[in-house]
């Protein structure tokens, strides 16, 4: 089967997603200063967006695998692209957090129907996990230019300016340019319809078999202990994400296009890890990698913050008066860069091919309630504490997610008849 055409628009769908996604930490910031709402009810965008994924990726997982992959993309890339040339027309608090329901919603179409395609266009897991880093790399990617995309249109003399909507016009373009490309490139489902459960009749039937089939891989030991990691990275990565423009404008006192713009640097970390893993990750042991990436996160943080509080009082005006301090903190980006692709990679391409578009399923719905509770937690200590705290508070999830590793790994080495399932659902 030709691929190239298929890698470019998930390749596409996965950088305009990446847009969407975390530009939540800007809007954050910018809610508050347009509708001078308070961090924690700020916050609440977060949820909106990750509970949406963590429900949609429930529900329309056996949508998904009887109307097909490229069906469901091809749905998602059509609400996303109506909802944003929506939103500037109506700019109120509620408006944006019904934006970010809608993305989730599609979020979760296009990632489960990823997953199931790259299962279908990769033929191992090394190659699947290259192919995986390449793909988050491109999400990276639209992260980064996303921080640009907003942050021109942010007015920092201006808080009231409605300026900053208009951006959604740009995202409604590109969502349509995507969906176009989409249409024209081929992809071969003919896989995952044959080996779906009862011999491809759930491509035809009521969803019960697939969510039955979904629940039952929640059976195995090695996925319980894959969605716990899952679970914890996610927390670290949304709540350092989601928030780290506001910490950059309240605890470093930087512009809100400055704090917006360093917190692209973020995102570009995030990039350059992934596409490294992705150029090396078959010569490497998974992980040996995922161990000191890890731990240097965890030596970072306890090494930027008290920078950060030193020069935390001062006024800053220009890049020129930026402190270095500032620069640290989006490192994080490429140290824990290569820790979910790599995961999701291992546990997909150890499933069968018709069962990994369940698996990614369970992967949008652990993700999403992970990245919803950090970013909680993280606008809660923000609100009623400070923001260094805030951000010390990873430390803690970054232990457990140690400690998750190595049962994964221990799980996942056991021979197959102690793998045997914890229970049995059944509808």
């Amino acid at each position: 089967m030709r691929t190239t055409r298929i890698k470019i628009s998930i390749f596409v769908n996965y950088f305009l997603f990446g847009i969407l996604l975390n530009s939540v930490g800007t809007v954050i910031l910018q809610v508050q200063r347009y509708f001078k709402v308070l961090p924690a009810r700020a916050s609440l965008l977060e949820a909106c967006k990750d509970l949406s994924i963590a429900v949609a990726a429930f529900l329309v997982t056996s949508l998904i695998t009887r109307v097909g992959y490229k069906r469901s993309m091809l749905a998602a890339l059509a609400l996303i692209a109506l909802t944003c040339c929506t939103i500037p027309l109506i700019h109120t608090f509620p408006s944006v957090g019904v934006l970010f329901i809608v993305t989730g919603i599609c979020f979760a179409l296009v990632r489960v129907s990823v997953y199931g395609t790259i299962g279908l266009i990769t033929s191992s897991e090394k190659e699947h996990i290259s192919v995986m880093n390449f793909i988050e790399s491109f999400f990276c990617v639209g992260i980064f230019l996303g921080y640009f995309l907003f942050s021109h249109f942010i007015d920092d003399r201006d808080a009231g300016s409605e300026r900053w909507f208009q951006v959604y016009f740009v995202l409604g373009a590109l969502a349509a340019g995507a969906f176009v490309y989409l249409w024209l490139a081929p992809l071969d489902e003919s896989e995952a319809r044959a080996g779906a459960a009862g011999g491809g009749r759930a491509w035809a039937e009521p969803g019960g078999a697939e969510w039955n089939a979904m629940l039952k891989l929640l059976a195995l030991p090695t996925v319980v202990s894959f969605v716990v990691c899952a679970f914890l990275y996610v927390l670290i990565e949304q709540s350092t994400m989601s928030w780290l423009p506001t910490f950059n404008n309240k605890v470093l006192n930087l512009p809100s296009t400055i704090s917006v713009d360093i917190t692209s640097l973020l995102a570009a970390a995030y990039a350059a890890g992934r596409l490294l893993v992705g150029l090396v990750i078959r010569r490497l042991n998974w992980f040996l990698v995922l161990v000191v990436c890890l731990l240097a996160t965890a030596a970072l943080v306890l090494v930027a913050l008290p920078l950060v509080e030193r020069v935390s009082g001062l006024a800053v005006h220009s890049w020129a008066q930026v402190p270095p301090a500032a620069f640290l903190l989006p490192l994080i980006g490429f140290l824990l860069a290569p820790v979910f692709p790599v995961l999701n990679s291992i546990i997909l391409s150890s499933l069968p091919k018709h069962k990994q578009g369940y698996m990614g399923g369970l992967i949008g719905i652990f993700a999403a309630l992970g990245g919803t509770l950090g970013s909680r937690i993280t606008g809660l200590i923000f609100q009623y504490h400070n923001g260094l705290t805030a951000f010390y508070f990873s430390l803690l999830p970054i232990t457990l997610l140690l400690a998750g590793l190595f049962v994964f790994r221990q799980v996942r080495s056991r021979p197959a008849r102690k793998a045997a399932p914890f229970v049995q659902f059944e509808f």
